[in-house]
């Protein structure tokens, strides 16, 4: 397989671009390569500068549900488009967006539109703040919920795959009044929630930045619980579960109304978008009903709406989420038997259509336990299955995504492709 463009292309980005890339992870260093530069998309698959197709499952780190491409979203963009781009006023299909994600979402009573992940958590964390008087929040370690300065402490993905347990630039004072708890361990929720000052709770539901991990039976109740006792905030963070895991999200499928939502990636049907929202009276006190500002050029972009709305309509038809849990098994379990019957330990930790292979004896449930993975042979794996036409993650610490353009004969391309690449 030649890369040769794509070096190319790297040359020149690494001069002009931070390490070449645009977000940390895609650098592919910890697996121990150069990163391709990938030209388009089409359905279950991508092609990199050099021609080269690849069985896709990064799917945008979790926006394409549909897979690339999808034709439906194509024409509601070019129709949104023919109309123009932006305004930086009111439109009614802000308002459809809204009516159409309350609908999924019911926990969601008020919905502000913003334009990515990081923006809605931080926005949340300010606004739970504004509403409780209080000043400290709680996050898991190994959580990411962006790269707001508070947030950066002992986060996973990008910063777990660079070794960064936080920022430089990050003032102390920003972190100062972060607390953070063991993923899955409502004793450590109890004890920190005991001094009655803390905010907001935010949690991902199904973690998906330290690679993916489950909630234990009675975590997510418990965590409802507590905040509820202590009058804190509970935030789930369903930006990358949100649309993914269940219709409605994580608290649809495991039945957990939190008090706001943060969610993005799906929402916006392959373009930037994402959302914040939650109980009436918490979202009321928003600029410019209230006190809290919060304000976006760029929030509500109507083409971004306009292809959310469609991916919404589209993942609400029959069967739609029975396909994805059969795609999903499908390859969970395929992936699985290629490490087992390798002889190499490994845990396969999967909901729905987003999973993780982590090699490891495991269990793998919280932080601690997935560092224990090996990921010098995730490297390997990684670069195996790159030459072999596969598209993973380039992190042990990132989940994959199936999308509904996969189909049986790929998954099964891909589960043949891990086989031979677990013992190379």
């Amino acid at each position: 397989m030649s890369i040769q463009k794509s070096q190319a292309i790297f040359e020149r980005a690494k001069a002009i671009i931070p390490g070449g890339v645009n977000s940390p992870v895609r650098a592919c260093r910890s697996v121990g390569v150069d990163p391709v530069f990938i030209a388009q998309g089409d359905g279950s698959s991508v092609w990199d500068a050099d021609g080269n197709k690849y069985l896709d499952l990064i799917g945008s780190w979790g926006p394409l549900i549909l897979g690339h491409g999808h034709p439906e979203i194509l024409d509601t963009i070019k129709d949104s488009l023919s109309m123009g781009t932006t305004f930086g006023a009111p439109t009614e299909i802000e308002v459809k967006f809204a009516e159409t994600l309350r609908a999924a979402v019911p926990s969601m009573e008020m919905i502000r539109a913003v334009s990515s992940g990081t923006e809605a958590t931080m926005s949340a964390l300010r606004l739970a703040r504004g509403f409780t008087g209080r000043a400290k929040i709680i996050k898991a370690d190994g959580g990411y919920h962006g790269h707001a300065d508070c947030l950066l402490v002992a986060a996973g993905s990008g910063a777990a795959t660079l070794g960064i347990p936080g920022s430089a630039g990050v003032p102390e004072g920003a972190a100062r009044d972060t607390i953070v708890v063991p993923y899955n361990d409502l004793p450590s929720v109890e004890r920190a929630l005991a001094g009655g000052d803390v905010a907001a709770l935010i949690i991902e539901p199904v973690a998906g930045n330290m690679g993916l991990v489950i909630p234990k039976p009675g975590y997510l109740e418990g965590l409802r619980e507590l905040t509820k006792k202590h009058g804190t905030v509970l935030i789930f963070d369903e930006v990358m579960t949100g649309f993914r895991v269940a219709f409605g999200g994580a608290q649809a499928r495991y039945g957990i109304t939190p008090d706001l939502t943060t969610i993005g990636k799906i929402i916006g049907g392959g373009l930037p978008a994402a959302a914040f929202g939650g109980r009436a009276e918490i979202m009321q006190k928003l600029a410019p009903l209230g006190p809290v500002y919060q304000a976006g050029t760029l929030s509500g972009n109507p083409l971004a709406m306009a292809a959310g709305l469609k991916a919404m309509e589209i993942l609400a038809r029959p069967r739609t989420y029975e396909r994805l849990e059969q795609l999903g098994q499908r390859l969970g379990d395929g992936l699985l038997a290629a490490a087992t019957g390798a002889g190499i330990p490994a845990v396969m930790n999967r909901v729905g259509s987003m999973l993780t292979l982590f090699f490891a004896p495991g269990p793998i449930t919280d932080y601690e336990t997935a560092k224990t993975s090996d990921t010098k042979r995730f490297g390997s794996f990684f670069r195996n299955m790159r030459d072999r036409g596969v598209f993973l993650p380039p992190s042990q610490f990132e989940a994959m995504f199936v999308s509904l353009a996969h189909t049986d004969e790929e998954i099964d391309q891909i589960i043949a492709a891990a086989k031979a690449s677990v013992v190379d």
